[in-house]
């Protein structure tokens, strides 16, 4: 079964952290590339994060680079993004996605979840 379970948005303000959770079925999770993407209102989808499997290799958009940082908890079949000094305009609805080649090279992801709403307020 395919399943992505975004979690841990929410309000934060200008400054702060925080951290969202992506838990995943076996069949979604294992021996995939996972990232984290990001819809901000009126605008379209756009990358954010990715680790290869099983986790030696990250990318980062260069709007979150040195204060994102995604990982990955293989045992518990979940990806995790850290978020600190988070902007304004970090807010955005963020989605999990797997992909089925064990590395991320820009390709379109094969699964997604629902998102998570984070809200940074200034």
């Amino acid at each position: 079964q395919v399943q992505l379970v975004e979690s841990g948005g929410g309000l934060v303000q200008a400054g702060g952290s925080l951290k969202l959770s992506c838990a995943a079925s076996a069949r979604t999770f294992n021996g995939n590339a996972m990232g984290w993407f990001r819809q901000a209102p009126g605008k379209e989808r756009e990358f954010v994060a990715a680790i290869s499997w099983p986790g030696s290799i990250t990318y980062y958009a260069h709007s979150v680079k040195g204060r994102f940082t995604i990982s990955r908890d293989n045992a518990k079949n979940t990806v995790y993004l850290q978020m600190n000094s988070l902007k304004p305009e970090d807010t955005a609805v963020y989605y999990c996605a797997a992909s089925t080649n064990t590395d991320y090279r820009g390709q379109d992801m094969d699964y997604w979840g629902k998102g998570t709403l984070v809200t940074v307020s200034s």
